[in-house]
């Protein structure tokens, strides 16, 4: 549960940087986290799928043509189950709590703090980090995740206050629950599954690394992709690599 736990730090800090700030961040400023934040989800999204992959060349191959197999027809069950359109509904409804609030304006600080939870918990880098620090105490998503709600919480309580930042404990219950479930019930499972250690787990971490490496482009703007529909492909990496051992 430690990358629940910084994401929670993290939006409190950002509360009371926010708080504490006189005017909001410049543009220079926002393009430098924005950047930094972009690479780093790369960075740490590139080095989970490097520790997940091991063995021979073509055990590599194989271990990285059965996660990306895994990603698509995830993205496809996702479809289905219309997984995207919920997360857009979330945030809508989210977006429409924030976007009529101004600065220096009276409004509920409740909506501040409803607002902030769909969003911080609905985000899908969220339920990555979650799982990955709940299979294998990879945190370092979760990492990102904390200072992308920070950074938005400096603006969050200039309309809505102190409240907002109450988002936090939302958070932790929700992400440090998915982190302990996983903990204490899929990685056993996996592991009384797999052929040698961790190789079940080991699946769902290279097709997590690979997904956490799409929202960067969500994140640099260079296209929309329909993260929340990636989702399901956590799921069906171990079961294919059972298939294909």
């Amino acid at each position: 549960m430690t990358g629940a736990f910084l994401n929670a730090i993290g939006i409190l800090l950002g509360g009371l940087w926010g708080l504490a700030l006189r005017k909001p961040l410049c543009l220079r400023t926002q393009i430098f986290f924005r950047s930094a934040l972009g690479l780093s989800t790369v960075i740490f999204g590139l080095r989970l799928v490097w520790l997940s992959l091991g063995g021979t060349l073509s055990s590599v191959l194989g271990q990285t043509l059965v996660a990306l197999l895994a990603i698509m027809v995830g993205f496809w069950v996702g479809k289905l189950l219309r997984l995207q359109q919920w997360s857009n509904r979330l945030g809508r409804r989210a977006g429409h709590a924030i976007a009529p609030a101004q600065p220096n304006t009276t409004h509920k600080s409740g909506d501040g703090f409803a607002a902030c939870t769909v969003l911080f918990c609905a985000a899908p880098l969220g339920w990555l980090g979650a799982v990955t620090d709940g299979l294998s105490g990879y945190f370092w998503l979760l990492t990102v995740k904390a200072i992308m709600d920070a950074l938005a919480m400096t603006s969050f309580v200039k309309t809505f206050r102190w409240p907002a930042a109450l988002s936090a404990f939302p958070v932790l219950v929700l992400l440090g629950g998915i982190a302990l479930t996983c903990r204490s019930y899929v990685a056993p499972f996996l592991d009384s599954h797999s052929l040698h250690e961790h190789y079940l787990i080991h699946s769902v971490n290279t097709a997590a690394g690979f997904i956490a490496c799409a929202v960067a482009l969500v994140i640099f703007e260079v296209r929309k992709v329909e993260l929340a529909n990636f989702l399901p492909g956590l799921a069906l990496a171990p079961l294919l690599a059972w298939l294909f051992r």
